[in-house]
């Protein structure tokens, strides 16, 4: 089995005027997907999402997703940060669009990385930005350490990002969100073996495939309930039948997360 990280693309394309990045698919994958028109979502607004940030280099290109738990903290995937300094990465809040101009953009102080992480297929993918300036938007609240009961077979989700629309496609130029339902840990463990490490991961998604997180979304959040409760990480391919998106399992990071916020 092939995974896939849904982080930094291998080529930032410059934004053209009203288009989205063309964008190079990191690492290999096994039978690529037919094109499934985040996949098979819709469009929406940080409006709606206020706490969705973008997380790009410093010339302005996105390469993750993040999610403002507070006016300074920004959690996101660790292997969104791999090779990445406080100098070559920004926050940008506010704004729906790639290509836009609006909202806040900050440098970033502090990376922490979750020191047990070496792979996201390894577990442990998490980490906690600070930021040099205060974001003037909405937090999310995340889950505590006690509500394991969250990830309930069936329990719908929500996921949002600028990820390619399809499998090694285009990067979508304006926000787009979906709703997936969580899987069974036997089911995902069925998909991924031994890959899926049952404490630190959860999967979402739909057994036929059609609905998922891309290239591009690493690192921002699997909603339940309007709350924070995974990282979008890895997955094989995008959107593919019998293989869900993997996401970090919140609760088992959420004391590491809290000390960062609280630090």
């Amino acid at each position: 089995m092939s995974g896939l990280n849904r982080a930094r693309q291998t080529v930032a394309a410059a934004l053209a005027a009203a288009a989205a990045a063309t964008t190079a698919m990191l690492g290999a994958t096994t039978a690529v997907a037919a094109p499934r028109p985040i996949v098979g979502g819709t469009t929406t607004t940080t409006t709606a999402y206020p706490f969705m940030m973008q997380i790009t280099d410093a010339s302005g290109n996105q390469f993750c997703g993040g999610t403002l738990v507070s006016a300074k903290k920004v959690v996101t995937a660790a292997h969104c940060m791999a090779g990445e300094t406080t100098g070559s990465v920004r926050v940008v809040g506010g704004r729906t669009y790639l290509n836009g101009t609006n909202g806040t953009v900050s440098k970033v102080t502090r990376i922490w990385v979750n020191p047990d992480y070496t792979d996201a297929s390894n577990g442990d993918d998490v980490a906690v930005l600070t930021l040099s300036s205060s974001m003037p938007y909405t937090t999310a609240s995340y889950v505590s350490s006690s509500q394991t009961g969250v990830y309930a077979a069936g329990t719908t989700a929500r996921i949002v990002g600028w990820g390619t629309t399809s499998e090694s496609g285009n990067s979508s130029n304006q926000l787009r969100t979906a709703t997936v339902p969580i899987v069974s840990d036997s089911s995902c463990r069925s998909s991924y073996g031994s890959d899926y490490v049952q404490s630190d991961m959860v999967c979402a998604g739909y057994t036929s495939g059609g609905v998922d997180t891309c290239q591009g979304d690493s690192g921002g959040p699997l909603l339940i309930g309007g709350v924070l409760a995974g990282i979008t990480s890895w997955g094989n391919g995008c959107a593919e039948a019998g293989y869900p998106g993997v996401y970090t399992r919140l609760t088992t990071f959420s004391s590491l997360v809290t000390a960062q916020v609280n630090s």
